[in-house]
């Protein structure tokens, strides 16, 4: 009898196939939210309601360090221009974050290349941030704050409830969070001239403390 032998596994290309989708996901919810990410995740772990969190994300050390920094952004997120500070401190940190979690989810199914998913993680984290970043540009012309904190709160449930749903349905959470990042990077199009507006204000404000420090009146208009 003659056996023809494959070197491909099926239930690891099922396995690499299946491990994408939660990858791609977690990678746009770290553009928005790195620490409620990696909270979620390694609580979901440690608890048992799954098996695809590595180890590492459930330590007591990370759960902690996470849970406080999360809590840092909820307070800093919601403050018109504190926001968008740090969001400028967090252009490296989502993505990296990003990239850091999609390779520790494809080494825990040990299918998929970790370089692979954290490349997948890591671009999806930063086309999303931008998207956040941007658009809290467009918000801040505002003078108002109560559009920060719906803004906030509500990526803030975004981030829970799409991360929640990806480990259950994967496939589908991907669509959405797929749909989610293509329409934020149509509205962050429209919104490109508030956002110049933001960043013109922003550099005057940095003009007149420059002068203010140095004694000299500020330009007028």
């Amino acid at each position: 009898m003659l056996i023809l032998k494959s070197g491909r596994d099926p239930l690891a290309t099922i396995t690499s196939v299946s491990v994408l989708p939660l990858v791609f996901t977690s990678g746009w919810a770290s553009g928005i939210n790195a620490y409620a990410v990696v909270l979620l995740l390694g609580v979901f772990g440690a608890t048992g309601l799954t098996d695809d969190v590595p180890a590492s994300l459930q330590r007591t050390d990370v759960l902690v360090v996470a849970g406080v920094l999360f809590l840092c952004e909820a307070v800093a997120d919601k403050i018109p221009y504190v926001d968008s500070v740090w969001d400028a401190a967090h252009t490296v940190i989502r993505p990296v974050s990003g990239a850091v979690v999609g390779a520790l989810l494809a080494g825990q199914s040990g299918s998929l290349s970790d370089l692979a998913a954290g490349a997948v993680g890591g671009s999806t984290a930063l086309l999303s941030h931008f998207v956040k970043a941007g658009t809290r540009m467009a918000i801040n012309t505002s003078p108002e704050p109560f559009s920060n904190i719906v803004m906030s709160t509500a990526e803030d449930l975004g981030v829970g409830g799409l991360v929640t749903f990806a480990l259950f349905y994967p496939e589908v959470a991907a669509v959405i969070a797929g749909v989610l990042l293509l329409l934020g990077l149509v509205i962050l199009l429209f919104l490109a001239h508030r956002i110049r507006r933001f960043l013109r204000r922003r550099a005057q404000r940095r003009e007149e403390k420059r002068l203010a420090g140095a004694g000299l009146a500020p330009p007028p208009g």
